[in-house]
């Protein structure tokens, strides 16, 4: 009998050990290798993060892996390269001398086209120049709202167009136009924006007013600024990823448009073959870089601007479409009510592209030189 009980207490204790081996046999993480792992997969997606925000090195022309230089170039303070392109009568026997100023996704080659009988008539030069970044023109990191008057002034002194010269620009290209009234005034001898790009977080806006026009832009437009303005480190990354909609000109959307835009794309077919030039040395230091200074923080506002011209001796002129999908008429509207002093032309029914309808180069430049 207490054979078997030592028998039976020797299997117990035979099972009860087994148990205990298996459980010391059982595999253990190290003791916080979760926190480890998560914090490796953490610095991981900051690696991968900052990457994907970082945009390529520029290609900039004349460099042994750039587009080459074949257009005529002026050295600035610098050292930086600006390309330009003359047109209209010989620079020395000018009555008149233009620089004209490009959009964004555009270039030198993407100017104002009139007709001989102004161009002739009345003694015209126009100088048109890749702004930074763009076609040939050297890229511009430190660009700011300012550095682009002060561009402008150098080619007009470089070319030697005098004291004063007049200054049209076009979209992105009007906005810079805001700069040189306000940084090179006593240079002018006249200005013309024609459907000038607005930024929304312009000083001066009535709040309900500017937020009624940026809800009225199209949705992936309204993101692309909001990132520009409010996370411009993520600008690049915004408008080369696919997972949403980037900015409708970066991305050349038809859907920007109006009917009477539509109507006039045969026209834009040269703006369109340019559109390679315009981005040849990459799209960061050009699109994404008016996008990051057209809807920033800027140090003044248009409409606090005073009149350059108290005597008459030249004019400002600004001129916009009501049916501008890009830029909002209310806007341009409230900025020449609290501007009297400038000449504003709304042309009715008429979109962003208005400039390449017939005859209407004309009307702005004999505006602004003649004022008829």
């Amino acid at each position: 009998m207490a054979g078997g009980v030592n028998r039976k207490i020797s299997a117990a204790s035979a099972r009860a050990h087994t148990r205990r081996a298996k459980q010391n046999t059982s595999f253990k993480l190290p003791s916080g290798i979760f926190t480890k792992i998560l914090l490796v997969l953490f610095v991981g997606i900051l690696a991968w993060a900052y990457q994907a925000i970082q945009p390529p090195l520029q290609k900039t022309c004349g460099s042994p892996d750039g587009p080459p230089v074949t257009a005529s170039r002026i050295k600035l303070r610098d050292g930086r390269y600006l390309a330009y392109k003359e047109q209209g009568v010989p620079r020395d026997a000018a009555k008149y001398k233009i620089v004209y100023v490009h959009g964004m996704d555009s270039c030198r080659l993407d100017d104002i086209t009139l007709s001989l009988e102004i161009i002739e008539g009345l003694g015209v030069y126009i100088v048109s120049f890749d702004r930074p970044g763009y076609g040939e023109s050297d890229p511009d990191p430190k660009r700011t709202v300012k550095s682009m008057a002060l561009d402008i002034e150098q080619i007009a002194d470089q070319l030697r167009l005098g004291s004063k010269f007049y200054v049209i620009g076009f979209s992105m290209g009007g906005q810079v136009i805001w700069s040189c009234l306000k940084y090179i005034p006593h240079r002018l001898a006249g200005a013309t924006l024609v459907a000038p790009a607005v930024n929304f977080w312009w000083s001066g806006f009535p709040a309900n007013l500017s937020k009624q026009a940026y809800e009225q832009q199209l949705p992936r437009d309204q993101w692309a600024l909001r990132v520009s303005h409010y996370a411009p480190w993520l600008t690049y990354w915004w408008n080369t990823q696919k997972w949403f909609p980037s900015s409708s000109v970066i991305a050349q959307s038809i859907d920007m448009f109006s009917s009477e835009d539509k109507n006039l794309l045969p026209k834009m077919v040269s703006f369109e073959n340019h559109t390679a030039i315009a981005r040849q040395q990459g799209e960061y230091e050009s699109l994404h870089r008016d996008l990051i200074i057209g809807s920033g923080t800027w140090e003044f506002s248009p409409m606090d601007l005073h009149n350059p011209f108290p005597n008459n001796e030249g004019s400002v002129h600004l001129w916009q479409g009501d049916e501008d999908r890009l830029v909002p008429v209310t806007l341009q509207r409230y900025i020449a009510q609290q501007l009297p002093w400038i000449h504003y032309h709304e042309l009715p029914g008429a979109g962003h592209m208005f400039p390449l309808a017939n005859g209407m180069p004309d009307n702005i430049v004999r505006a602004l030189l003649i004022g008829k």
